[in-house]
């Protein structure tokens, strides 16, 4: 048996290592090919799925504003169950506040589930003719704080989009959180065709000049704004009937013809707002004869109209 060199021996046990590392490479090379065109495949299934959903949604409408504590989500809510209440009309009601899903409280169903199969979520249903999907349904408690950047969240809105089982809907409602960042921003660029955007503002300063800046926000991204919504404009005293304007009044009709955006009207605060959301029934019906409930209707009748006159 011929002796083998000290030398060589080395160089041929540093080459089956190097051998040995470049198989475990390539290896990890293949396995992240296989993830990419994995996700790749899942990223095409939920466009396509976003896509029929689109294709079956008449008209999608984005409830927006420039901060946050205005009512927007009240106006949200309160909006989808007027639209529901036409039981020929079908509506879906998107809470696309990641960070603050507050719909399902509002709605009395904070404690229901998301179901579904084969990468769908079925909405849970407030109505045979309203349905709703939020992250509050995914949370393993009330309590559970969602602490995601901005991509997972985006992410997130989309699936919300795209595997819902919508079914055909007259009316897609989208509450959007506070602000002109990652979540308003997502939700133009997944709808190409947004039908329109309410903003919501309180008559003070502080909230018409954020208030303009969600007008400029949804011009940018092509997105029609259907007009100005005043909420809280004006409290009436129930002991002496004397109207106080708490936070001033008239600052959203101000700002809609600066802006060169129609007024769709104003809400006046009411207690009783607070407490139906706090219980989770709806304003505009525990309340229908309220003077809140009655300038609500008139604005769910101007974005009706809006909206027909649009489809023309």
């Amino acid at each position: 048996m011929l002796a083998v060199k000290p030398d060589l021996a080395w160089n041929m046990l540093y080459l089956q290592v190097e051998i040995i590392c470049f198989q475990r490479k390539i290896t990890i090379i293949l396995r992240k090919v296989e993830t990419v065109r994995e996700r790749t495949e899942e990223e095409q299934l939920l466009d396509q799925q976003l896509e029929e959903n689109l294709s079956r949604i008449k008209d999608t409408i984005v409830i927006i504003s420039g901060k946050g504590g205005v009512g927007k989500s009240t106006v949200s809510t309160n909006l989808a169950v007027a639209l529901a209440r036409d039981s020929e009309h079908q509506v879906g009601l998107l809470d696309a506040d990641i960070d603050g899903p507050n719909i399902p409280k509002m709605l009395g169903a904070e404690d229901a589930r998301v179901t579904g199969s084969d990468n769908r979520l079925a909405p849970v249903k407030i109505k045979p003719n309203l349905g709703i999907i939020s992250m509050a349904f995914f949370l393993p408690d009330k309590d559970s704080p969602v602490i995601w950047r901005g991509p997972l969240k985006s992410g997130a809105i989309k699936q919300f989009m795209g595997q819902a089982t919508w079914g055909e809907l007259d009316y897609l409602v989208i509450d959007l959180p506070p602000g002109t960042g990652d979540a308003p921003l997502s939700v133009a660029q997944f709808i190409k065709d947004v039908s329109g955007a309410i903003v919501v503002t309180t008559p003070q300063d502080v909230a018409l000049l954020d208030s303009r800046k969600a007008v400029n926000f949804a011009r940018k991204l092509n997105v029609p704004v259907m007009g100005i919504l005043e909420n809280m404009s004006g409290f009436v005293c129930p002991h002496c009937g004397k109207e106080v304007n708490l936070f001033k009044m008239g600052g959203g009709e101000k700002a809609a013809e600066e802006m060169g955006v129609p007024f769709l009207g104003r809400i006046p605060m009411d207690p009783r707002i607070v407490e139906s959301g706090d219980s989770g029934t709806p304003f505009v019906e525990s309340f229908p004869d309220s003077p809140a409930t009655e300038s609500f209707l008139k604005i769910v009748g101007e974005c009706k109209g809006y909206l027909e006159h649009k489809r023309r």
